[in-house]
């Protein structure tokens, strides 16, 4: 049991730090799903999106 006293003692014990690793967690996995979730629909939609057929209705000047 060293394994998980050794995390209560750093993470769980002090709430200030307990409250920035959730926080911080809670950060990290927003970010995540926010970029595979994008990843995965810019799959799903390719060739229908704006920014893949700009090209034909935007003329250069």
């Amino acid at each position: 049991m060293p394994l998980t006293n050794t995390i209560y003692n750093a993470v769980f014990r002090r709430n200030h730090i307990f409250v920035g690793a959730v926080f911080t967690g809670a950060f990290a996995f927003e970010m995540l799903f926010d970029t595979t979730s994008d990843k995965i629909w810019d799959r799903i939609n390719r060739g229908r999106q704006w920014k893949d057929i700009r090209h034909r209705y935007v003329e250069e000047e």
